[in-house]
């Protein structure tokens, strides 16, 4: 049962559903959010636990809270009380229900009368990409590049044509109120001594370079790396591509994301806002020295299956925003040593030992 669920529910109102569900081991643990569609009514956020790891479930839970309809942060009902004055708030939740490899399926009832159902699919994240991308060669590739307007697209390099997902989410998991309240308080109580600057996780920008900072280090976050270079994104996506590869079938995805995004799309900094958000930051490059030379972009985000949540919203506003080229991979040889003729090298992105070394082999060991 573990993942991100998400569809509609209907009762006593209707609306969206988002079940964010964490494996404990011997049980599972989660957070639902309800956007309603009746603006009058209050979206809520629900915890719960079960009891083990069955097909079917019952549980009961007091573990409730309002999102507040300004900045969508969860709060106590008595912070917008005031905004929805003839609504009554429960207490307590009671639900049941049952799961499988392709379905969720769950009712609900509440200490004051609400009650709902809802049937939810598995989420589509390890599924193989559905994105019509360009097939180029690496020559395609640059000439197509060169006629962009510059800073107009970012760029995503990845060595298979996979659907986007953050660290985070490929771990399986997917509760970030979790994630934010025990990995990272944890990660910053240790990591506090070891750096020079500590991290204000309540200041956007600072939380922001804390979660960058983890990842580059090697720590799943709910963020995906983006850059302002498609030759940064070359590198990458070839970047652990054998030289000597030979299946001529096998491609790279360089993507490439519309920065009309970041205007028409509302944009949120935190990741464990309750509505599917998925949102450009360029955090300040605290004590992280890649990110400078790697032109790096931060993509912030709540949702697992990111291919389909994009392809949702341009269906609503009746363009692209996210499109794709997959690039031969026997071409690595040829693309590696026209990026270092550019100055792309690891040396150049990863400052220090490890970068310098990479480099130099890839120099000295052909």
């Amino acid at each position: 049962m573990n993942g991100q669920w998400f569809g509609r529910y209907t009762g006593t109102t209707s609306g969206s559903i988002t079940l964010n569900i964490d494996d404990l081991g011997t049980c599972f643990q989660g957070i639902a959010y309800s956007i309603n569609d009746d603006n009058a009514v209050p979206q809520t956020a629900v915890g719960f636990k079960t009891t083990d790891k069955g097909n079917t479930f019952a549980l009961e839970t007091t573990s409730l809270w309002a999102i507040h309809p300004k900045n969508r942060n969860r709060v106590n009902w008595g912070e917008v009380k005031d905004l929805f004055p003839d609504f009554i708030p429960a207490a307590k939740v009671t639900a049941n229900g049952q799961w499988d490899d392709q379905s969720l399926h769950i009712e609900w009832r509440t200490d004051a009368g609400q009650i709902g159902s809802c049937e939810l699919p598995r989420s589509q994240a390890e599924k193989p990409s559905t994105l019509a991308a360009d097939k180029a060669d690496w020559t395609d590739f640059k000439r197509y590049v060169s006629g962009l307007k510059r800073s107009r697209h970012l760029f995503r390099g990845q060595e298979a044509p996979l659907r986007l997902r953050s660290g985070f989410h490929r771990t399986g998991r997917a509760d970030l109120v979790r994630f934010v309240d025990e990995d990272i308080h944890a990660l910053h109580r240790r990591l506090s001594v070891r750096t020079r600057h500590v991290f204000n996780l309540q200041n956007a920008d600072e939380n922001g370079a804390f979660f960058n900072l983890v990842q580059h280090h090697g720590y799943p976050t709910p963020l995906l790396d983006w850059t302002y270079s498609p030759y940064v994104a070359a590198f990458f996506a070839y970047r652990k591509i054998s030289r000597k590869e030979s299946d001529p079938n096998k491609r790279v995805r360089i993507f490439m994301l519309d920065q009309r995004w970041r205007t028409e799309i509302r944009q949120f900094m935190f990741a464990e806002r309750a509505f599917p958000h998925f949102s450009i930051g360029e955090f300040i490059a605290i004590e992280n020295e890649r990110s400078v030379p790697q032109q790096s972009v931060s993509a912030v985000t709540n949702v697992d299956d990111i291919e389909t949540y994009i392809q949702t919203k341009e269906a609503g506003f009746g363009h692209r925003f996210l499109t794709a080229f997959d690039l031969p991979a026997t071409e690595r040889e040829l693309v590696f040593d026209e990026l270092a003729y550019m100055g792309v090298t690891a040396g150049s992105l990863f400052p220090g030992l490890d970068g310098a070394c990479e480099e130099l082999r890839e120099q000295n060991f052909r």
